[in-house]
C-alpha cells in the first residue's frame, strides 16, 4: 500500500508539473508603430507619425520578429515605398535584443540591437541604441507601439 501511495504521489506531482501554464511572453503578437523618435548627438528628432500616411507593424512570435513598413497613399507601381526586415530575438526581463538577419541594406544585416522595453496595457515602448558603423548610424531610438487586436 505504501508503494502505491508513493507511486500515486509521484504521478500526481508529474501531472501537476506538466499542467503548470508556461509563462506568457508579453512581446508575442502584432504591434503597430505609433511614433518613432531619434536622439543623435543630444538632439531629439521626432520622425514620421505612423498613424497617418505611413503604416509600420512588427510581428513577433516566440523566437522571431518581422517588420513591415509602407506608405498608404502612393502610386501603384514600383515607386511604392516599402521596407521590411526581421530575424531572431532574445528577451530577458525588460531587455530585448533584435538580431537582424534579413534586411535590404546589407550593412544592417547581421547586426544586433539592444533595447529596454516597458508595457502599459496594450502599449509597448522600446528604447535603445541603433549603431551601424558601415551605414554611419549611431543614435538612440524610442518607439511606441500599440498591440493590434
Amino acid at each position: 500500500m505504501r508503494t502505491f501511495k508513493l507511486t500515486f504521489l509521484a504521478a500526481a506531482a508529474l501531472v501537476a508539473g506538466c499542467a503548470q501554464k508556461k509563462q506568457e511572453n508579453p512581446m508575442v503578437g502584432t504591434w503597430q508603430l505609433l511614433t518613432h523618435t531619434e536622439i543623435t548627438g543630444g538632439k531629439t528628432t521626432a520622425l514620421d507619425d505612423y498613424t497617418g500616411n505611413n503604416k509600420f507593424i512588427k510581428i513577433i512570435n516566440e523566437t522571431h520578429f518581422a517588420f513591415l513598413n509602407h506608405t498608404i497613399n502612393t502610386a501603384k507601381d514600383s515607386s511604392n515605398k516599402f521596407d521590411a526586415g526581421g530575424g531572431r530575438y532574445t528577451l530577458n526581463g525588460d531587455k530585448y535584443t533584435e538580431h537582424l538577419d534579413f534586411y535590404k541594406d546589407k550593412n544592417w544585416e547581421g547586426q544586433s540591437f539592444d533595447f529596454t522595453i516597458t508595457f502599459s496595457g496594450d502599449t509597448l515602448i522600446q528604447k535603445g541604441v541603433e549603431k551601424v558603423a558601415k551605414a554611419h548610424v549611431d543614435h538612440i531610438i524610442i518607439e511606441k507601439y500599440l498591440r493590434v487586436k
